[in-house]
């Protein structure tokens, strides 16, 4: 069986940044939009060019020897265009379509899913107008963040929102936003729009971008916000995941009951409360605690637990709820970490977002958390950071 590594590794690592790291040595800098040499990480000797390493004339300012074109050909032949439904893919209509040039994605946790996730939909639809919308429930489960497996996950969202029903998309493949994101771009889609909870807007908006031209290449990365939220509303955008798992907690039905949209039947929404609990294994003497099942309802707890050592250390290997990202932590900060995929990619993570991951503690996890960091990429990342941080205080 190939462990969760392996699996991210052969999901984000394109021939071309395969070639530019395993036969010339060349290491990716975002800020260039470049390959570059380790010894002289300033000066671009290659780029990613619609998914080919194409090498840089310096004779002609820095520009790849073969001009990129994103944008597809009129003469090019129409691709066949499968359409995304939860479970599976499916053949639409009988005649052959053309991918169209901009997809819009909603890439979440629905765990469980909320009136607050209608409002997110809706801002999605909005923000595809006449082009392609696909939905994206992330793929992680455990008992006290995410209760629910994607597939019973996937069956209430169905229920709860049946005008998206043919835009969810239940494919185990889409572990991450990066995965998402690269499957786009080989459908052909060259604007992508990614809609997500205004407190999550800069986070997938410097990542989307920072990894646009290596991972996958887009003429257009678009970031869009569902809207507030508020945790002290009543209404939809009060409503969150976070808050339905602590009425489960809590035993109350009621409050659970409110977050449900009414499309889901009392005994549906019943049912769906039984299961959450059940997940969250309420019934057991030993229920976790308030910070590790909602984290934003316990604040003070989590940051106990995270200053006292007992959570996040160095070297742990922990998943980003929001993107699906797993990494090492190789940097902790007051209260987020920097951490590194097993590929070398950085992402920064708010410490109420993450998870620690256990159950891949296998051989080729230990081997991986004994090999050493990237170190070009983490020492760059944490001087640059250094020197913005003292440049502000001066």
């Amino acid at each position: 069986m190939k462990s969760l590594f392996q699996f991210l590794s052969e999901a984000v690592a394109t021939a071309a940044s395969k070639e530019a790291k395993e036969k010339h040595g060349l290491v990716y800098n975002s800020s260039k939009s470049a390959w570059v040499s380790p010894k002289d990480p300033e000066t671009p000797v290659a780029r990613t060019i619609k998914g080919k390493l194409e090498f840089v004339d310096r004779k002609k300012g820095g520009q790849p020897e073969v001009k990129a074109t994103t944008a597809r050909k009129k003469e090019e032949p129409a691709k066949q265009r499968k359409v995304a439904v939860a479970g599976g893919e499916e053949e639409k209509g009988g005649e052959e379509e053309t991918v169209e040039g901009s997809l819009t994605v909603a890439f979440g946790r629905f765990n469980p899913p909320t009136t607050g996730h209608g409002k997110l939909l809706a801002a999605a639809k909005s923000a595809a107008g006449d082009g392609d919308l696909e939905i994206y429930p992330s793929r992680t489960q455990d008992p006290k963040k995410n209760p629910l497996d994607p597939d019973m996950k996937v069956s209430y969202m169905k229920k709860m929102f049946p005008e998206f029903e043919e835009n969810i998309v239940n494919n185990p493949e889409m572990k991450s936003i990066f995965n998402v994101l690269m499957a786009a771009n080989e459908k052909g889609y060259t604007t992508i729009k990614i809609v997500v909870g205004s407190d999550r807007q800069a986070e997938f908006e410097n990542l989307a971008n920072k990894y646009n031209g290596e991972l996958y290449e887009f003429e257009e990365i678009e970031v869009i916000s569902a809207g507030q939220r508020d945790a002290d509303s009543e209404g939809v955008e009060g409503m969150s995941a976070s808050k339905m798992r602590k009425a489960v907690v809590d035993g109350d039905f009621a409050a659970f009951r409110r977050g449900v949209p009414k499309t889901l039947k009392d005994q549906e929404a019943q049912e769906l409360f039984n299961s959450v609990a059940s997940a969250m294994k309420i019934k057991q003497e030993k229920v976790a605690e308030m910070w590790e099942i909602a984290p934003k309802y316990d604040p003070r707890g989590l940051r106990e637990n995270y200053f006292n050592g007992f959570i996040y250390q160095i070297g742990d290997l922990v998943e980003n709820l929001n993107t699906g990202l797993i990494g090492k932590i190789v940097r902790r900060g007051t209260n987020h970490l920097i951490c590194v995929t097993q590929e070398g990619y950085l992402f920064k993570s708010w410490i109420k977002d993450l998870n620690e991951v256990y159950e891949y503690a296998t051989n080729s996890y230990r081997e991986y958390v004994q090999r050493l960091t990237p170190r070009e990429k983490v020492r760059s990342f944490i001087n640059k950071s250094t020197k913005n941080r003292n440049a502000k205080r001066k």
